[in-house]
C-alpha cells in the first residue's frame, strides 16, 4: 500500500527519540458518532504511514492515541490515558500529517507536511 491520505508520527519530547509501539486509531465523524477507518501502531521511526486509505473526502476525522498503555509499558507514570485529535481534512487533494510531541504530562501537535 502507498502512503496513506492522513498519517502520523510521535516524538518522545523527554528522550528527543522516535515513540516506537504506541496504538493509533483513525475515525471519521458520522453525524454525532464516529466511525473507525483504521488502525496500527507506530514503528520504530514513531511512524504510521499506512493508516487508512490513501485518500479520504472532506470532513471530520480523530486521531486517538493509546499513550498510558505505551507510557505504563516503560513504567512511567503519566497523565493522559490516551490523547485525542480530531481535525479537519478540507482539501482532498492534500497530505494531512499529524504529529505529536509528546512528554509524560503534556503534548502538542501540530499541521504537519
Amino acid at each position: 500500500m502507498s502512503r496513506s491520505h492522513i498519517t502520523t508520527h510521535v516524538l518522545d519530547a523527554t528522550k528527543g527519540l522516535p515513540a516506537a509501539g504506541i496504538g493509533v486509531e483513525l475515525s471519521q465523524r458520522d453525524g454525532d458518532d464516529w466511525t473507525r477507518l483504521a488502525q496500527g501502531v507506530t514503528d520504530a521511526d514513531g511512524r504510521i504511514t499506512d493508516l487508512g486509505p490513501e485518500s479520504v473526502p472532506a470532513g471530520e476525522y480523530r486521531l486517538r492515541f493509546e499513550t498510558g498503555a505505551w507510557f505504563q509499558a516503560q513504567d512511567v507514570a503519566a497523565f493522559h490515558p490516551e490523547i485525542q485529535l480530531a481535525f479537519v481534512v478540507d482539501d482532498e487533494a492534500r497530505h494531512y500529517h499529524v504529529p505529536i510531541l509528546l512528554s509524560p504530562f503534556a503534548y502538542s501537535t501540530y499541521r504537519g507536511s
